[in-house]
């Protein structure tokens, strides 16, 4: 397709249908967690307390992470109403339509995100 025609109606439309859809799952997901933390079950054996406590701590650190993607989700959703999803934040170059299918709340290209990975890698193998 034309360059032109990147991030048209039609596939702004896709993408925020996309994203809807991926919100309802989490904010479900988000449902689910605060059903299971609510459960304040008390374990006389040790054994069933550290299990429930690491149970616990799983659903803690999930919840995190589906708030983490519902912000993510809430981003994109912005982007597209004001006319700026689909470009890198960084460079501003297209994201592309295959990146953007596989992660529909991208903010970067895949040239970016690579060279941001690698430098990632340097400083960490430096510590």
């Amino acid at each position: 397709m034309p360059e032109s025609d990147y991030m048209n109606t039609a596939q702004l439309q896709f993408f925020g249908e996309q994203l809807l859809t991926q919100r309802v799952e989490v904010l479900e997901r988000e449902r689910e967690i605060r059903v299971r933390l609510s459960n304040t079950t008390v374990f006389a054996d040790p054994a069933d307390r550290a299990l429930a406590e690491e149970s616990r701590w799983l659903d803690l650190r999930l919840r995190y992470r589906e708030a983490q993607l519902r912000t993510k989700i809430d981003a994109s959703l912005r982007d597209i109403r004001n006319g700026d999803y689909g470009w890198c934040e960084i460079s501003g170059e297209a994201i592309g339509i295959p990146r953007l299918l596989a992660r529909p709340t991208a903010t970067t290209c895949v040239d970016v995100k690579t060279d941001a990975e690698a430098r990632e890698r340097v400083f960490r193998g430096a510590r």
